[in-house]
């Protein structure tokens, strides 16, 4: 597994699975930019969102994971409370000097009958 990948991996696990946002906290740059609409860049601002946000309630899955460098790409089945099918999301994630310091994503509902996963 290439650093990067561990990097962020470590971080999205400590996030959305185990709920540790202090941990996962240790992963991001003080400076991070986020492009996604709605949360805030910064990693105090970012990770109390995220404590604040739906995301914080809600059965997480990571799917895959893939590495190009220092970009990871991280693909989720995203289940939040009195949902039944629940949403895909994929993050796109930048790692610099050995934290995450950029971050995109993108999500859709997924559909009766899928199989995304």
């Amino acid at each position: 597994m290439t650093t990067a990948k561990k990097i962020v991996l470590d971080c999205f696990e400590n996030m959305f699975v185990h709920k540790d946002f202090d941990a996962a906290s240790a992963n991001v740059h003080p400076d991070f930019v986020t492009h996604s609409p709605g949360f805030p860049s910064g990693r105090e601002a970012f990770v109390e969102a995220m404590r604040n946000s739906p995301m914080a309630g809600a059965d997480v899955a990571v799917k895959r994971v893939i590495a190009d460098d220092e970009h990871v790409v991280v693909h989720l089945h995203v289940v939040r409370p009195g949902e039944e099918l629940g949403a895909a999301v994929v993050d796109i994630v930048r790692v610099a000097d050995g934290l995450i310091v950029e971050h995109w994503d993108v999500k859709q509902p997924v559909p009766p009958g899928a199989e995304m996963f």
